[in-house]
């Protein structure tokens, strides 16, 4: 339903007659108590925003003491900068120590079109130091709320609780009733996209942020590039608003669609997986590259049937590979390991790229360095040039050298001017040099390499010192596969030819030398379809570009709001299309489809996992079962045919993982460096080696003191006591020193005697994270899966109860 400016901003401003209680922007619990707050402020916002198009002043003005930039007069219709602040401190209720700091007028660009908005950013300070700030935004002519977001870094006035207050399903309904009081004219258009932000691994922590994102639907269709998106905490907060909407687009009817089914079936005929070789990210146990499938976006028109490209800017940007490399054969062999000197590594870069005799080498320097990917340690020589004319710097050279091989890994040149009477070379005369450069470089790497056109739209009717360089890039193929973690670019002087830059970042990897038998692409596409959804949506289809350069949207409004750009200036091409599209399905972690087993990998580790979160089958009644659940679904405890074992003695390995994941909230790292990289220089332990599964925890154990190195022998299959995992529980929440202090803890047990750790236990049993046995603690028991389960779930509850908050002076 269309509205005017003036109606509008009164609806607007009514709304907001129901929001905004204590904080910032604190969320009411409940529809009644929202009903409670007073609508005379409401009121008078709709006053004075009915009059925004006068351009009179609403009277509301900024502290003293605050620098206040307005850096564009208001478009002509919209509302003041005080109709702004006012109608935005009502919104926000924003505390009055906040004080304006800027306020912006401009417009972004819209698909017809553009809006203009007044953008505003309070902070407040304390003797010099600022503590807080909160930015908004809104609609300059309607007034609507367009964004907000909040800083602080005094935190929110309480701990947070666990489990949360606030869970996911509770904050959807309070984010559906903020949204129907602060963008009513929208909340009747829009949709809970329920897989964005959604987390599948239970939190472990009650300090979470629940992302709720409401896509727009038209025509019953929904439509994922227009949404409001709230940000809210588990103590119900609204910490960050943002509406991302288009009513100038125009949408095809929804009507004459194709089935679902038969979209499945197009999807099928159509999809073509991609090898490509991937590692780890996380984890240098698992170093070696593994040959993955991956399939693109791909969707299908829903009208036709026929499959839909849409406007890629990608595409534009990054060109088309060549299916042939740059030779059949290797045109040399790759250089032998040899310690490189300064001298050789200088040789190197000149006889590469014949540099000039004025450029003058002002630094030289070595390093050693780990590479990440790998695990081995590497060498490098980094050396710079410069030219100097007339006592200044007018040119310079840097170089980095492969200190084992010789072999330039990147260069980059500026300040040679062109030879007067250049015309400059074409893009196709700029491909053809840069295979040369790579072909003198890489040339054991020739019959791998492939180069990759880029779109010759985006050079057409542009002067060699408009481009300045073409960026030609290269992709590098293992039995066809793409090499993910492999770059080769080189960069040519579009005025001279000459190589401006080069990157050559190749790692050294020995591959089989037969291409692994893999998974058909078939079944591989039956393995992406239990992975991805097949959604019937609107898309939406944008390419602009500005000074001959296709650029994304975000740029656009960045150039229009710092004045380098007009919305006249930027050309785009904006349309909708009705489309049947792949969609993922939220998984627990990062994942890949690994090409020779055909199984789900993680990218954070490389190990097996699953597209669900694991359940254990002998849990499901059981009186820890959440707390079973909460721990398998961490991999805390590992399963066998599906079984947790709940009532098997729990092994120290077990318990030290489960400590490092509910004292890190889940989210503990998998890699564990050292400095010289050896596998035996990072163990501490003698019987827990670096392929251990449990050797990074217990050396985050170890670091963090949790446990120390004693005779340096672990034993982690050995079981636990509940002796030890008191002491363990209490150090991870820090008393551990103050539990030895006699006369403050004493427990009052009828085994006291038999307790090695009698203020630890003293502790765990008045925190109520352990209980007694009919007043008996039994100190030497073993402890079994189910019960040091139950205790780290209460351990994770306690921990948020006793946490500090900062005393205010």
């Amino acid at each position: 339903m269309k509205r005017s400016g003036s109606k509008r901003r009164k609806t607007v401003a009514a709304a907001v007659a129901a929001a905004m209680l204590a904080t910032s922007w604190a969320l009411p619990a409940s529809a009644d108590k929202a009903a409670d707050t007073p609508a005379a402020a409401g009121a008078a916002a709709a006053g004075s925003a009915g009059n925004a198009g006068s351009g009179g002043s609403a009277g509301a003005g900024t502290s003293t003491d605050a620098t206040v930039k307005s850096d564009e007069k208001p478009a002509a219709g919209a509302m003041s900068k005080e109709q702004a602040e006012k109608l935005l401190r009502q919104y926000v209720n924003i505390p009055k120590d906040y004080a304006l700091q800027s306020a912006t007028s401009g417009t972004s660009k819209l698909a017809n079109g553009a809006r203009s908005y007044w953008s505003l950013d309070f902070v407040k300070k304390a003797n010099g130091k600022q503590l807080g700030s909160i930015h908004a935004s809104l609609d300059a002519e309607s007034g609507q709320l367009l964004s907000f977001n909040e800083y602080t870094n005094q935190g929110k006035g309480g701990a947070t609780t666990y489990p949360l207050k606030v869970n996911r399903e509770a904050a959807i309904g309070l984010a559906e009733t903020f949204i129907g009081q602060v963008a009513e004219p929208y909340s009747s258009g829009i949709k809970l996209n329920e897989t964005f932000g959604i987390n599948l691994l239970p939190p472990l922590t009650g300090d979470v942020i629940h992302q709720l994102r409401f896509d727009r639907v038209v025509n019953g269709v929904t439509f994922p590039a227009n949404y409001i998106q709230v940000d809210m905490d588990s103590e119900g907060r609204v910490n960050r608003y943002e509406v991302e909407w288009d009513d100038s687009l125009t949408f095809p009817t929804a009507t004459g669609t194709i089935s679902a089914e038969e979209a499945e079936k197009e999807i099928r005929e159509t999809a073509v997986p991609e090898l490509r070789y991937s590692m780890a990210h996380g984890s240098q146990l698992d170093a070696m590259p593994r040959l993955s499938y991956r399939l693109g976006a791909l969707a299908i028109d829903a009208k036709t049937g026929e499959r839909s490209e849409g406007l890629i800017l990608d595409g534009y940007r990054n060109g088309t590979a060549s299916e042939e490399p740059l030779s059949d054969k290797p045109l040399g062999t790759k250089p032998k390991p040899a310690k490189l000197t300064e001298a050789e590594a200088i040789e190197a870069v000149k006889k590469a790229f014949a540099l000039p005799d004025d450029f003058k080498l002002e630094a030289a320097s070595y390093r050693e360095y780990m590479d990440e990917a790998t695990g081995k340690m590497k060498a490098g020589w980094e050396l710079n040039w410069n030219i100097e004319k007339d006592g200044r710097q007018t040119g310079s050279a840097w170089a980095n050298v492969n200190g084992d091989t010789g072999h330039i890994q990147s260069f980059y040149q500026y300040g040679k001017e062109p030879v007067q009477g250049t015309t400059g070379i074409t893009l196709e005369e700029a491909m053809a040099k840069a295979s040369e450069a790579v072909k003198k470089q890489l040339p054991w790497l020739t019959d791998e390499l492939h180069i990759i056109k880029p779109r010759p739209e985006q050079y057409e009717g542009r002067k060699p010192e408009e481009i300045n360089s073409y960026s030609i890039s290269f992709q590098h193929r293992v039995f066809g596969a793409i090499v993910d973690y492999d770059n080769v670019s080189v960069g040519i002087d579009a005025r001279t030819g000459a190589v401006q830059s080069f990157e050559a970042y190749v790692h050294d990897i020995a591959y089989p030398a037969k291409k692994p038998a893999v998974i058909t692409a078939d079944e591989a596409v039956d393995k992406f379809l239990d992975f991805y959804d097949i959604k019937l949506q609107y898309r939406l289809n944008q390419l602009y570009w500005w000074d001959g350069q296709p650029i994304p949207m975000e740029k656009v409004n960045v150039l229009i709001a710092a004045g380098e750009a007009s919305a006249e200036e930027v050309q785009a091409k904006t349309s909708v299309d009705l489309v049947y599209q792949l969609s993922p399905k939220p998984v627990h972690e990062s994942i890949y489809l690994d090409a020779v087993t055909g199984e789900w990998r993680s990218e954070e580790t490389g190990k097996p996992t699953t597209l669900e979160l694991p359940r254990a089958t002998d849990a499901e009644g059981h009186w820890a079962e959440q707390a079973l659940q909460l721990m398998v679904a961490y991999k805390a405890l590992d399963l066998e045919d599906g079984k947790v074992r709940p009532n098997q003695a729990i092994t120290r390995g077990e318990l030290i993982k489960m400590l490092v994941l509910a004292s890190s909230g889940g989210r503990f790292g998998y890699a564990y460096d050292t400095a010289d990289g050896s596998e035996a220089a990072k163990a501490s332990f003698a019987d827990v080696s670096a392929d251990s599964a449990y050797f990074a925890y217990v050396e985050n154990a170890l670091d963090n003191g949790l446990i120390d190195v004693g005779d340096g022998s672990f034993n982690p299959e050995g079981k636990v006591s509940r002796d030890e995992m008191a002491e363990l529980i209490v150090r991870a929440l820090g008393y551990n020193s103050l539990a030895n202090v006699d006369p403050i803890f004493k427990a009052s047990f009828k085994d006291e005697a038999q307790i090695a750790n009698k203020g630890q236990a003293a502790i765990v049993v008045g925190l109520k994270i352990m209980s007694l046995s009919d007043g008996y603690y039994l100190p030497e028991k073993q402890v079994t899966r189910a019960e040091a389960s139950i205790a780290f779930y209460r351990y994770l509850q306690k921990r948020a109860e006793l946490k500090e908050q900062p005393l205010r002076m």
